[in-house]
């Protein structure tokens, strides 16, 4: 095994930092994971992801946490409802989505995002994540790295791996290829008690999600764990549209103003997500990185998840990429097959990339039938499986 006597610093504790980090450990590994947040409650986590079978549910399967995984994701969660801008249903499973079916490829079982979290934090060996660690910089040091944080310190690690998200700071000392901009944009909103705050929308989604498509734009909607309720309002625009806009992000009344100038087509009842939502809304541009992307391998040094390969949520593959990185990786870390380290870090990058490169296209091609002129009749057949 090519790690052994090797101390590993992972920077940032995601869905694959944490994952890594525990698969690592069952095999013997010194790790230690460096997390810029203060603490584990720092921050609420975003919106529920599903997890696929071959990719983030075959991870926890590896990390033996499926059984916690079982006791804590949300039945139901994954049931769907396919919109048009009036809020006419013309799509839902909710009458034969009744079967939990752990081991069926189509099953894509969702779990909050904070949830997960704690599921893989409290799987790892204690003191493992070193909180408030917000990472500056790195130079060489020999064969290791000495790596340095915001708050004065410094540590030495014999192998750095990179999982601290689509703005890196450790993939520019792998390449200089950047993400490009996708050519659309989400403005997040979340609304906090749903059932009491947002009653129609609330018995609407009934639990589950909703995709709500006109007019060559989307509102992407999914309950949330504790009740909460998270939306994406979706459209194509410039990259630079949040300076430009002159929206005050923080303020309801401003940001409805603006749903009702841009989405004139669409019924009111869309109206009291932005009256109700907690502020400051959310401007996500979404970008990708370019699918021939490529660098020299070195033998300490790798990323994953974001960090490698950031793409549009489209297809949501994010952390499930994230998890199949962290399995990838690790499996080709621990491995006797390799002669070196770099050898290993080669054959996780490589398939790694390839595989990326195959989801970053889905993703952005399932953008374009999300935006487009016909994206209600294209999802109406992606869905009822005619397409």
């Amino acid at each position: 095994m090519q790690i052994n006597h090797k101390k590993i610093a992972i920077i940032g504790g995601g869905p694959g930092g944490l994952t890594l980090a525990r698969l690592l450990q069952l095999k013997g590994a010194n790790v230690k994971v460096y997390e810029r947040d203060m603490n584990k409650d720092a921050r609420v986590q975003g919106a529920p992801l599903d997890m696929h079978e071959e990719s983030g549910l075959a991870a926890l399967i590896k990390a033996n946490l499926l059984t916690e995984f079982k006791n804590n994701f949300m039945p139901g969660a994954d049931k769907t409802l396919i919109l048009n801008d009036q809020a006419e249903i013309f799509f839902s499973d909710h009458e034969n989505n009744i079967k939990e079916d752990f081991g069926n490829e189509h099953f894509r079982p969702e779990i909050d995002r904070g949830v997960l979290r704690k599921i893989l934090l409290d799987s790892l060996e204690p003191e493992t994540v070193v909180w408030n660690s917000h990472f500056i910089s790195m130079e060489p040091q020999n064969e290791s790295w000495l790596l340095h944080f915001k708050d004065g310190l410094s540590m030495y690690a014999d192998l750095v791996i990179g999982s601290d998200g689509a703005n890196s700071k450790i993939r520019p000392y792998l390449t200089d290829i950047k993400p490009f901009y996708s050519g659309i944009t989400m403005l997040e909103g979340n609304v906090y008690d749903s059932e009491k705050s947002v009653p129609k929308m609330h018995s609407l989604i009934n639990g589950g999600k909703i995709m709500a498509f006109g007019n060559e734009k989307n509102i992407l909607m999914g309950q949330k764990g504790g009740g909460d309720l998270g939306f994406y309002v979706s459209f194509k625009t410039h990259e630079n549209w949040a300076k430009e806009s002159g929206i005050d992000f923080s303020d309801r009344t401003d940001v409805l103003n603006w749903f009702k100038k841009e989405y004139p087509e669409w019924s009111n009842i869309w109206d009291e997500l932005f009256e109700k939502a907690a502020t400051p809304f959310i401007p996500r541009p979404i970008y990708c990185s370019p699918l021939d992307q490529s660098w020299k391998t070195i033998s300490n040094l790798t990323i994953i998840g974001d960090a490698a390969h950031v793409m549009p949520p489209f297809a949501g593959e994010g952390a499930n990429m994230a998890m199949l990185d962290a399995l990838e990786l690790s499996e080709s870390l621990t491995s006797d097959e390799y002669s070196s380290l770099e050898e290993a870090i080669l054959n996780y990058e490589l398939k790694m990339r390839k595989r990326a490169a195959s989801a970053a296209k889905d993703s952005l091609e399932n953008g374009e039938k999300m935006h487009s002129a016909d994206s209600l009749n294209t999802m109406l057949e992606f869905f009822n499986g005619t397409y």
